[in-house]
This record gives C-alpha cells, sequence and structure tokens, in this order.
C-alpha cells in the first residue's frame, strides 16, 4: 500500500495491452463526485491499478489518496499454500492482509473498489470486505463494480476518473475474470455495512454505493 501525492503510473508488468480508453457512464461515481465536492480534506483508498489521472484528480480536489492493487498482489504465487493428502490448495489470507491491506492505524472516508471483487480468489473476499469495514469511517462511502456477465475477452481494467459523471476504462492485464455474482451474493458479501444502494447501468457492470 503506498500514500501517493502526485506522479505517474506504476506500469509494471500488468498494463498488457492497454491502447487507449473506453469512456463509460457512471451514476455510482457521479454520486461519489458530489460528496467529494462536498467535503474536504477526505482520505481516499483507490483499491486499483495505478492511476495518475486519479491521483492527480482527488489531490486537485483537497483529498489525499492511498493505492491498493490487490488483485495483481492476490495472482502471485507466493501466497499458495500447498495441499496435502489430496486436499486443494490453500491461500495463505492473513499474510496477504497484514501485506496488502495493512494502513498502520489510518482510517478512510471513501473506498473506491471498482471490480476488484470480481478477480480475487473466493479465500479473499469475505477478508478484504471484513478489512475495508474496519478502516472505512462510520458514515464513510464505498464505490464498488461488479459484472453481470462475462465474455472469454473481459479484459481487466484500470479506471480513470474525470471531473463529469464518466469514468475512461483502460485494459491493465491479463487476469482472469473469477467471479459473476448474483445480487443476493453482493448483499451477502455487503452484510456488515449499514446500507448499499444499487444504480442500473446500460453495459455489464452493476454499481453499488455502500455506507459503512
Amino acid at each position: 500500500m503506498r500514500s501517493l501525492f502526485g506522479g505517474s503510473d506504476n506500469t509494471g508488468s500488468t498494463r498488457g495491452n492497454d491502447t487507449g480508453r473506453i469512456s463509460r457512464h457512471s451514476s455510482g461515481w457521479k454520486e461519489l463526485l458530489k460528496h467529494l465536492r462536498t467535503d474536504d480534506s477526505l482520505r481516499i483508498l483507490d483499491i486499483g491499478p495505478t492511476s495518475s489521472t486519479n491521483i492527480n484528480y482527488i489531490t486537485s480536489l483537497g483529498h489525499s489518496i492511498y493505492m491498493a492493487n490487490v488483485v495483481e498482489e492476490a495472482a502471485k504465487p507466493e501466497w499458495v499454500i500447498p495441499g496435502e493428502a489430496g486436499e486443494p490448495p490453500g491461500f495463505n489470507v492473513e499474510r496477504f492482509l497484514e501485506t496488502n491491506l495493512n494502513f498502520s492505524g489510518r482510517m478512510f472516508d471513501v473506498v473506491i473498489l471498482w471490480d476488484t471483487a470480481d478477480y480475487l480468489p473466493e479465500q479473499l473476499l469475505e477478508p478484504v470486505f471484513s478489512r475495508i469495514h474496519q478502516v472505512l469511517q462510520p458514515g464513510g462511502l464505498m464505490l464498488a463494480f461488479f459484472h453481470a456477465t462475462t465474455t472469454p475477452d473481459t479484459p481487466f481494467c484500470r479506471y480513470h476518473l474525470t471531473e463529469t459523471e464518466v469514468v475512461e476504462m483502460q485494459r491493465a492485464g491479463n487476469y482472469p475474470l473469477l467471479h459473476i455474482f448474483s445480487n443476493r451474493k453482493i448483499e451477502n458479501m455487503l452484510s456488515q455495512f449499514s446500507s448499499y444502494r444499487f444504480f442500473l447501468a446500460k453495459d455489464s457492470l452493476r454499481e453499488v454505493i455502500i455506507t459503512r
């Protein structure tokens, strides 16, 4: 996890074939943007591939932003625990959380989860949502996307914020989409939070604004 107040994209190996951006209307971002423009000096956690666009825009509004690209980290083999006696392999959840979602006591006012949950191993889903719940201020907001459908070439994307109700999507790697969640499953994952609101979309993404 990094605290970032400017600079350029951390390209690494996950940028993949990201030759351009696709604009997408986002009712969830439109709603969250109102909040960001109303309050001062908020602490934002962006859980996704690093975007210098997001860093520059959030800081221009007077807020601080922290980044955590957990999909890239979760795909590394170092977290896998070999199975014994024919058992399937496990996942070192506690060490993963300590390494990638340890914020040293910081609390956040806003979390932008993007579609991260759709790409995480099953073993991480409940622990990651629990950790977000722990570090999100009471009354804090989270924006999350969930895929409603998939195709064989559904790309893993970096999302860039804009000053309008549009977000820009840019291919950021070749990680496989692991989950398509029903509304009921999403509601179950969000059971610790006080409320949530779904937004209708014309494409394959569901959007949810969640309140801690």
